[in-house]
């Protein structure tokens, strides 16, 4: 009996105001819950990835919404399920063709659900290449220079230093360097 539901439980994709996922994500599994459809809709998610920040020479790590606006349920769909998903506040319909919602494809949803678990968080920072910077921790300290290239995934910058005379390739921390 189990292996038969479990066939019926499809992905969809449900669009919701962005910014308020979680709270509408939260708002849905209230409603499975009061509606005793555990079962038949047994997962609500929003796909989130952790993401390192630098923000005033500080490191913070944020879940950043790999889709914003949308959730991801896993359910059967009928007229019940269908109807407590639509009635809840903050959905504003299922994704879909022909005003149907339409199941996402299981490797697709094995997919979002792989990139959501790996773990190497990316930075993100307000620099950009040709960005006149000043090194505010080192060996560098008090230079001043010039971005030459960005590598967000390390959260490194290269900076280009006068050293001796010379304009010298440095690389350098997000967090050792502010803009100018």
């Amino acid at each position: 009996m189990s292996e038969e539901k479990n066939q019926n439980l499809k992905w969809y994709i449900v669009q919701s105001y962005a910014g308020q996922e979680k709270t509408v994500a939260n708002n849905i599994k209230q409603r499975i819950k009061a509606n005793n459809l555990e079962d038949k809709m047994p997962e609500v998610l929003v796909p989130t990835k952790e993401k390192v920040v630098v923000k005033s020479g500080k490191k913070k790590k944020v879940e950043e919404k790999i889709f914003p606006g949308y959730i991801l349920i896993q359910m059967e769909m009928n007229d019940n399920t269908s109807r407590v998903v639509k009635n809840t506040q903050g959905v504003t319909g299922f994704v879909g063709t022909n005003r149907k919602p339409t199941p996402l494809n299981e490797k697709k949803v094995k997919g979002i659900m792989a990139y959501m678990e790996v773990k190497q968080p990316s930075f993100q920072t307000s620099f950009e290449v040709n960005d006149a910077v000043k090194v505010t921790d080192g060996p560098f300290k008090d230079f001043m220079g010039t971005i030459s290239e960005i590598n967000p995934d390390k959260g490194q910058v290269k900076v280009l230093l006068t050293v001796f005379g010379r304009e010298t390739p440095i690389v350098l921390d997000f967090l050792q360097v502010t803009k100018l």
